[in-house]
């Protein structure tokens, strides 16, 4: 017997709570969040993911979702991976449009870009590899389309942006350092050339 609220196959499954989400992102605030990789979690709930409203980029392949009707609050999301869960919607030749329709603003789905520069290009190698499949009808098999998508494009952390900033601040607090010691070797020179070149070194370096 299932136990009581719990849908079928879900009891064995990971549900995403706040907690999850802040291990995996070290954020506090859950809005605060813009990077996640879920990827391979044995999720099957997105539970309160909503709730990342801050959200650009999201990975969640390899999982067991079969839903993903939480994720329809996040209007900032650009980037999103859904590959090889249990979502039938996956299976849909419609599977990009539906995806679109709930998130509006999204630039690429599962390593496709479906918006902006280079979406043209990649519908172009979607209807190419639509013409490219096998047919039942008679005449030669062509061969199966392979994903656009570069082995490894997922395991591949964003470089938070904050990272230029702070090396770009590190460099200029080196070269302020440099000239902090310039100026002082500066004035170290001043002062033993006001000693050398005194009114006590002159009148000493003249005989009567």
């Amino acid at each position: 017997m299932e136990p009581r609220g719990e849908k079928p196959g879900e009891a064995d499954g990971v549900r995403v709570t706040p907690q999850l989400l802040k291990s995996r992102s070290g954020e506090f605030a859950l809005e605060s969040i813009l990077l996640l990789k879920l990827r391979g979690l044995g999720l099957v709930d997105l539970g309160c993911l909503g709730e990342c409203l801050g959200l650009e980029w999201l990975d969640l392949s390899g999982n067991a979702l079969t839903q993903l009707g939480p994720l329809a609050s996040l209007r900032q999301l650009a980037v999103l991976n859904v590959a090889n869960n249990r979502n039938p919607l996956c299976a849909s030749p419609t599977y990009g449009a539906a995806v679109q329709e709930l998130l509006p603003g999204l630039k690429a789905i599962d390593g496709e870009r479906v918006s902006g520069r280079g979406s043209d290009f990649y519908q172009l190698c979607r209807d190419l590899d639509s013409s490219l499949r096998p047919s039942s009808g008679p005449g030669p098999r062509a061969r199966e389309a392979q994903p656009w998508v570069e082995p490894g494009y997922w395991e591949s952390w964003p470089t938070p942006s904050s990272a230029i900033l702070e090396e770009a601040c590190r460099q200029f607090q080196a070269t302020l350092q440099e000239c902090r010691d310039l100026d002082r070797q500066a004035g170290d020179s001043l002062a033993q050339a006001e000693r050398v070149l005194g009114p006590a070194g002159t009148t000493s370096s003249f005989v009567f």
